[in-house]
């Protein structure tokens, strides 16, 4: 059996994996990575890309039908769904080259195939072992369903939903998290009706309340319905569509149930166990720098229990990376990941909730401000309703910072960094932020906080 040496061998080329090989190679090492499908893993081909893409569809088609109300006269005839397909699959076409040119451009061996861990730090692929001194597992995640419920026919996973040809008349949506919300958007706005049923709650119940509850408001101003706290029973599909039952006995027609219950660390058949790194319920378990059980093995990205995230996978390829070459890398603080719903109205948040912040420092030990964004003159201009949520701890730094509103994802920026910094409303109340900007919302809400409100009360 034929064995190839590497300094470090990555299973699985992600989001995680590829950051973790483009930072090892930059760092002189010799890196292999493994990947049964293709280079940029289920973000690129299945995810964060492609479902970005259809978003930004979804927005030219709601700017095609309100664009009289900006004295623009257009005449909307509908979702050419190929036409979205063409323009999707061409995004990732051309982003998915340039990696594969990357990932060419730093040296990195890439090996097609379905790897299983071996021995301490080697994987099988086919007839071939690779070894490296060093192995980083990073093979993402799947998506979930529930015990009992399988998928298939008009039962259609995230992944099923993108390949459609047809935009559905009805659809329900089993869960109200980010991935159930982003698709509730696109379908309400490709015209179809929409209803979200959620076992919690609120909408995006992971989020500040105050923002769960301004996004039911806008998606009810929108038409999409939702149920809230409301258990799944139970679904019988026919050739004409699918009727779902909740536990209160209510039962749901449409044409398609989309199950959207979150996403599962893909760890099952790889070998791990029997190599003697520990799983808990499916996860791999590391420490706070991402070593597993077994030494010289790391884990990144969304097997890690915790946010599963692009972004996130991207910062533990580069930690791990880093950790190997002896770089003594900060631990990351996941409260600082920024986290971004991007549908119609966007949700974004770093750091911690106000409850949160209460429950860690006391209720005498925090403040908050909500600004609301009818008072930013570009947001008027833009047609967004929405708001900016600071949270601070009385006379020290801003802790979080939480925001709904069109576009509102891209202010995130400069939130993560004072949340970061640990920086005081007072830090940030001198700077200047462009007038008109939606970003002039944070600038309000530090000023607010800092105790010198300027446009607001």
């Amino acid at each position: 059996m034929p064995e190839q040496n590497f300094d470090i061998v990555v299973l699985g080329g992600g989001s995680g994996g590829y950051a973790t090989a483009l930072r090892a190679s930059e760092l002189g090492f010799s890196v292999a990575m493994i990947e049964k499908d293709k280079v940029g893993g289920t973000c690129l081909h299945r995810g964060c890309i492609p479902t970005k893409a259809l978003l930004h569809s979804a927005e030219v088609a709601d700017s095609a039908r309100d664009s009289e109300h900006y004295g623009i006269k257009t005449t909307f005839e509908g979702v050419d769904i190929a036409g979205v397909t063409s323009y999707r699959e061409g995004i990732v076409a051309k982003k998915y080259k340039g990696l594969q040119s990357l990932v060419k451009a730093r040296g990195i061996t890439t090996i097609e195939g379905e790897g299983k861990v071996v021995g301490a730090t080697s994987v099988q692929v086919g007839d071939d072992t690779i070894t490296g001194k060093h192995l980083v597992i990073a093979t993402g995640s799947y998506s979930r369903s529930l015990p009992g419920l399988e998928t298939g026919g008009r039962v259609i996973t995230s992944e099923d939903a993108l390949q459609l040809d047809f935009v559905p008349k009805s659809v329900a949506i089993l869960g109200g998290g980010v991935i159930g919300v982003e698709f509730a958007s696109v379908w309400k706005s490709f015209g179809a009706d929409v209803t979200i049923i959620e076992a919690l709650p609120h909408l995006v119940p992971n989020e500040e309340e105050v923002l769960s509850k301004a996004l039911e408001r806008a998606f009810r101003r929108r038409g999409i319905n939702y149920k809230l706290g409301s258990r799944f029973q139970g679904v019988v599909q026919n050739d004409q569509g699918v009727v779902v039952t909740l536990e209160n006995g209510e039962t749901i027609e449409a044409d398609l149930l989309l199950v959207a219950v979150g996403r599962g660390p893909a760890t099952s058949g790889l070998g791990l166990e029997e190599a003697g790194i520990e799983i808990d319920r499916g996860f791999v378990k590391t420490d706070e720098r991402l070593l597993t059980t077994k030494p010289n093995v790391y884990a990144v990205g969304d097997i890690v229990f915790g946010l599963q995230l692009a972004h996130r996978s991207f910062q533990q390829g580069i930690f791990v990376a880093e950790e190997i070459a002896g770089l003594k890398p900060v631990v990351i603080d996941e409260s600082n990941i920024p986290r971004i719903t991007y549908s119609e109205p966007e949700v974004a948040s770093v750091g911690l909730t106000e409850a949160k912040a209460v429950e860690k420092y006391g209720a005498d030990k925090v403040a908050a401000y909500d600004y609301s964004l009818a008072g930013n003159a570009k947001s008027e201009i833009i047609g967004t309703s929405g708001s900016i949520k600071v949270v601070r701890v009385k006379d020290g730094p801003v802790v979080g910072v939480h925001g709904i509103g069109t576009r509102i994802g891209e202010l995130i920026g400069e939130a993560q960094l004072v949340v970061g910094w640990e920086a005081y409303p007072e830090d940030i109340a001198p700077f200047i932020h462009a007038h008109p900007t939606q970003n002039e919302a944070l600038g309000e809400a530090f000023l607010a906080l800092a105790g010198k409100p300027l446009h607001a009360l």
